[in-house]
C-alpha cells in the first residue's frame, strides 16, 4: 500500500509537472512505464513522509492522504488529490492492537481469494487515470509546490517536527472521482478537485 501511495505521488508531481521533466527516471511496475524523483532532497522528503504512512496503516489509525498543489504566487490550492483509505481487513487483528504482519496479510489476501495479478490490475487502471488527468485538467500557468497532508486517528501518535494544516479546500472546484482499488486489507478511493478558472 505504501508503495502504491509513493509512485502516485511520484506521478502526480511529473504529470503536473510540479519539478522539471528531467529530475525523473523511468522505471516499470505495475505493468506501466512509471517516473520517480532523482532529487535527492525531494526523494528523502516522500520517503520520510511514507515512512510515517506505513506505520499509521500498520496500526490502523492512516484515513487519508492528500497531495496539495498550490502556486507560489498565489498561494491558493490549485489541485487536491485525495487517497481514501479505509481498512477491510480482519477487524480482530486491529482490534488487539496485532499490525497485519506480510504473512497476515498474505494469508487474508488468499482467502479472499483476491490475486496478486487482481489487485496489481486494479492499480494499473488507476494509475493509467493518474496519467490521462492531464487531458481535462487546466495547466498549471504559475510555479507551483505541494504539500502531502495525511489524516490519521485523533489518538495517533505524530512526530513533533510536524504540524497541523488546513484542508486546502478548493471552493467551487471541478470534482472527478477517480477508480479505487481494494487488497481485501485496505480500500483505497481517489479522487481529484482542481480550481476552474472563473473566466472560462
Amino acid at each position: 500500500m505504501t508503495e502504491f501511495f509513493d509512485y502516485a505521488v511520484n506521478s502526480i508531481l511529473y504529470q503536473r509537472a510540479i519539478y522539471p521533466p528531467e529530475t525523473f527516471n523511468r522505471v516499470t511496475k505495475y505493468g506501466l512505464s512509471m517516473m520517480t524523483t532523482a532529487d535527492e532532497t525531494l526523494r528523502t522528503y516522500i520517503t520520510t513522509i511514507m515512512g510515517q504512512l506505513k506505520d499509521w496503516l500498520l496500526d490502523g489509525r492512516m484515513r487519508k492522504l492528500v497531495l496539495v498543489v498550490k502556486g507560489i504566487e498565489t498561494k491558493e490550492t490549485l489541485e487536491r488529490w485525495v487517497f481514501d483509505c479505509a481498512s477491510t481487513g480482519d477487524e480482530s487483528a486491529s482490534e488487539t492492537g496485532d499490525a497485519a504482519s506480510p504473512s497476515k496479510v498474505a494469508r487474508t489476501d488468499k482467502k479472499a481469494g483476491k490475486t496478486v495479478k487482481e489487485i496489481q490490475g486494479e492499480i494499473q487502471a488507476l494509475m493509467r487515470q493518474i496519467t490521462a488527468s492531464v487531458t481535462f485538467m487546466p495547466l498549471l500557468n504559475e510555479p507551483c509546490s505541494f504539500d502531502l497532508l495525511i489524516y490519521a486517528d485523533a489518538d495517533a501518535s505524530v512526530p513533533v517536527e510536524w504540524e497541523d494544516s488546513d484542508p486546502c479546500l478548493i471552493a467551487n472546484g471541478e470534482d472527478v472521482t477517480l477508480r479505487s482499488f481494494s487488497t481485501k486489507i485496505h480500500k483505497v478511493e481517489a479522487a481529484v478537485s482542481y480550481r476552474v478558472d472563473d473566466d472560462i
